[in-house]
Protein backbone atom coordinates (compact mmCIF):
# COMPACT_ATOMS: atom_id res chain seq x y z
CA UNK A 1 0.00 0.00 0.00
CA UNK A 2 1.18 3.30 -0.85
CA UNK A 3 1.41 5.84 1.96
CA UNK A 4 0.04 9.11 2.06
CA UNK A 5 2.68 12.12 3.32
CA UNK A 6 1.93 14.40 5.38
CA UNK A 7 3.42 17.12 7.02
CA UNK A 8 2.26 19.28 9.09
CA UNK A 9 3.22 22.59 11.06
CA UNK A 10 1.71 25.42 13.27
CA UNK A 11 2.09 28.22 15.66
CA UNK A 12 1.01 31.31 16.45
CA UNK A 13 2.14 35.16 16.90
CA UNK A 14 2.64 35.64 19.85
CA UNK A 15 2.18 32.65 21.88
CA UNK A 16 -0.83 32.49 23.16
CA UNK A 17 -2.42 34.84 20.35
CA UNK A 18 -3.47 34.68 17.04
CA UNK A 19 -2.62 31.14 15.22
CA UNK A 20 -2.27 29.66 12.15
CA UNK A 21 -1.86 25.56 10.67
CA UNK A 22 -0.66 24.00 7.73
CA UNK A 23 -0.57 20.81 6.42
CA UNK A 24 1.29 19.34 2.84
CA UNK A 25 -0.98 15.98 1.62
CA UNK A 26 0.99 14.15 -0.69
CA UNK A 27 0.01 10.66 -2.81
CA UNK A 28 1.89 9.43 -5.57
CA UNK A 29 1.73 12.46 -7.66
CA UNK A 30 -1.06 14.24 -6.18
CA UNK A 31 -0.41 16.94 -3.72
CA UNK A 32 -3.24 19.27 -1.50
CA UNK A 33 -2.18 22.20 0.76
CA UNK A 34 -4.17 23.10 3.34
CA UNK A 35 -4.23 25.81 5.43
CA UNK A 36 -6.27 27.85 8.43
CA UNK A 37 -5.73 29.80 11.59
CA UNK A 38 -8.08 31.74 14.29
CA UNK A 39 -7.08 35.16 14.61
CA UNK A 40 -8.37 35.15 18.39
CA UNK A 41 -6.57 33.83 21.43
CA UNK A 42 -4.76 30.62 20.84
CA UNK A 43 -1.32 28.76 21.39
CA UNK A 44 1.43 27.03 19.07
CA UNK A 45 0.42 23.80 20.71
CA UNK A 46 -3.28 23.76 19.80
CA UNK A 47 -1.88 24.92 15.86
CA UNK A 48 0.28 21.95 16.09
CA UNK A 49 -2.77 19.63 16.55
CA UNK A 50 -5.33 21.02 14.49
CA UNK A 51 -3.12 20.86 11.60
CA UNK A 52 -2.93 17.02 11.77
CA UNK A 53 -6.54 16.55 12.25
CA UNK A 54 -7.55 18.76 9.53
CA UNK A 55 -5.03 16.66 7.25
CA UNK A 56 -6.39 12.96 8.35
CA UNK A 57 -10.15 14.17 8.51
CA UNK A 58 -9.16 15.49 4.48
CA UNK A 59 -8.66 12.01 3.97
CA UNK A 60 -11.63 10.82 2.03
CA UNK A 61 -11.08 6.64 2.80
CA UNK A 62 -9.24 4.66 5.34
CA UNK A 63 -5.05 5.22 4.06
CA UNK A 64 -1.49 4.22 5.49
CA UNK A 65 -0.10 7.84 6.70
CA UNK A 66 2.92 9.10 7.15
CA UNK A 67 2.88 11.63 9.08
CA UNK A 68 5.89 14.00 9.95
CA UNK A 69 5.83 16.77 12.83
CA UNK A 70 8.25 19.17 14.04
CA UNK A 71 6.41 19.23 17.06
CA UNK A 72 7.91 16.86 20.10
CA UNK A 73 4.44 17.58 22.12
CA UNK A 74 1.97 16.33 19.03
CA UNK A 75 4.30 13.36 18.15
CA UNK A 76 5.52 12.42 21.99
CA UNK A 77 1.38 12.89 22.87
CA UNK A 78 0.00 10.50 20.47
CA UNK A 79 2.62 7.87 20.73
CA UNK A 80 3.41 7.79 24.64
CA UNK A 81 0.92 10.08 26.47
CA UNK A 82 -2.71 9.35 25.32
CA UNK A 83 -3.07 5.82 26.78
CA UNK A 84 -2.47 6.84 29.70
CA UNK A 85 -4.35 9.79 29.55
CA UNK A 86 -7.42 8.06 28.37
CA UNK A 87 -6.94 5.64 30.89
CA UNK A 88 -6.70 7.87 33.81
CA UNK A 89 -9.99 10.03 33.12
CA UNK A 90 -8.09 12.42 30.66
CA UNK A 91 -5.76 13.38 33.39
CA UNK A 92 -2.45 13.63 34.13
CA UNK A 93 0.34 11.86 36.26
CA UNK A 94 0.59 14.64 38.38
CA UNK A 95 -3.96 14.40 38.45
CA UNK A 96 -4.75 17.33 36.64
CA UNK A 97 -6.89 18.07 33.76
CA UNK A 98 -4.79 17.04 30.15
CA UNK A 99 -4.63 20.67 28.13
CA UNK A 100 -5.97 20.32 24.99
CA UNK A 101 -8.06 17.55 25.29
CA UNK A 102 -10.59 18.69 22.92
CA UNK A 103 -7.89 18.20 19.90
CA UNK A 104 -6.43 15.17 21.78
CA UNK A 105 -9.86 13.34 21.62
CA UNK A 106 -10.67 14.58 17.81
CA UNK A 107 -6.69 13.50 16.78
CA UNK A 108 -7.18 9.94 18.69
CA UNK A 109 -10.78 9.79 16.40
CA UNK A 110 -8.94 10.59 13.08
CA UNK A 111 -6.22 8.11 13.76
CA UNK A 112 -8.60 6.04 13.98
CA UNK A 113 -9.55 6.23 10.65
CA UNK A 114 -6.05 5.08 9.27
CA UNK A 115 -2.74 3.59 10.17
CA UNK A 116 -0.81 6.38 10.76
CA UNK A 117 3.47 6.06 11.00
CA UNK A 118 4.42 8.99 13.12
CA UNK A 119 7.56 10.90 12.49
CA UNK A 120 9.14 14.38 13.62
CA UNK A 121 11.41 15.97 11.83
CA UNK A 122 13.50 19.41 12.92
CA UNK A 123 11.59 22.26 11.85
CA UNK A 124 13.48 25.04 10.35
CA UNK A 125 15.88 22.47 9.12
CA UNK A 126 15.16 22.62 5.52
CA UNK A 127 12.96 19.88 4.64
CA UNK A 128 10.92 20.96 1.60
CA UNK A 129 7.23 20.25 2.85
CA UNK A 130 7.86 20.99 6.56
CA UNK A 131 9.30 24.35 5.55
CA UNK A 132 5.67 24.17 2.63
CA UNK A 133 3.87 23.61 5.74
CA UNK A 134 5.41 26.62 7.76
CA UNK A 135 4.60 28.99 4.92
CA UNK A 136 0.93 27.34 4.90
CA UNK A 137 0.80 28.05 8.63
CA UNK A 138 2.04 31.72 8.20
CA UNK A 139 -0.83 32.12 5.72
CA UNK A 140 -3.47 30.09 7.58
CA UNK A 141 -2.42 32.89 10.71
CA UNK A 142 -2.70 36.09 7.84
CA UNK A 143 -6.56 34.47 6.15
CA UNK A 144 -7.66 34.51 9.57
CA UNK A 145 -6.30 37.97 10.99
CA UNK A 146 -7.48 39.59 7.69
CA UNK A 147 -11.27 38.25 7.65
CA UNK A 148 -11.54 39.06 11.70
Amino acid sequence: MQPVIIHTDGGCRPNPGPGGWGAVLRYRDHVREMCGGEAGITSNNRMELTAPIMALEALTRPSLVHLYTDSTYVRNGITKWLAGWERNGWLTAARQPVKNADLWRRLRAACDQHRVEWFWVKGHAGVPDNELADRLAARGLEQALASA
